[in-house]
């Protein structure tokens, strides 16, 4: 019998994890989910620009996103709870206070929130927030997990691991979870990120 209480207080525990503080869980739809959408292809399209384009866009892909339910569970899992790690998982570092740390961090995760069925994802709230990571939730009409598909090449995606990597893509999350909406400046720094990139390879092919 008394296994059974603790099992529903852990039940319980869990259900209230999933309604996160507002920093920590946000929705994006309409208007605001189109921008931060074309902000994320740029910043993807800067990023891969200046790493060279040296591996294949699917490759490549994987290395800056945990792509997939399963991928961003398991990332979530290596990742330390809160309580130990010294820092927000938003700073890509291999050892900390003398402690390891997984290799890959997620900075933020990407959630559909047109999931069928629904326990799918169910975990997803309170592991993402006993390791400290935003959750963002994506609606949209067309399905939010197409329109994630759409980021990653694929034709769906029902979540999307942003992994800290420290460069454009995590630049423009950094803004976006300290509540800074994408602005049109946004917009000229990418500009002028590729222009400089890409006149730095052509240098580079000349010499």
């Amino acid at each position: 019998m008394p296994s059974r209480k603790k099992a529903s207080k852990n039940d319980i525990e869990i259900s209230k994890a999933s309604f996160l503080p507002p920093q920590e869980q946000d929705c994006y739809e309409g208007e605001r989910l189109a921008c931060l959408l074309k902000s994320m292809h740029r910043e993807i399209e800067s990023a891969r620009l200046l790493d060279g384009n040296s591996l294949p866009e699917k490759i490549w892909l994987k290395q800056q996103f945990s792509i997939g339910v399963n991928d961003v569970t398991r990332v979530l899992e290596r990742m330390a709870p809160s309580a130990q790690v010294g820092s927000s998982p938003q700073r890509p570092s291999s050892i900390r206070n003398n402690c390891k740390v997984p290799l890959v961090q997620l900075q933020a995760v990407l959630l559909a929130s047109d999931c069928n069925p629904r326990w799918l994802t169910k975990h997803l709230p309170s592991l993402a927030s006993s390791r400290r990571v935003p959750l963002i939730f994506v609606k949209d009409m067309k399905g939010g997990s197409l329109r994630l598909g759409e980021l990653v090449k694929l034709k769906t995606a029902i979540a999307i691991g942003v992994k800290a990597k420290g460069n454009a893509i995590n630049q423009i999350f950094e803004k976006i979870l300290h509540g800074d909406e994408v602005s049109q400046t946004d917009r000229h720094d990418s500009t002028n990120m590729k222009i400089e990139a890409m006149a730095e390879r052509e240098l580079l092919v000349k010499n």
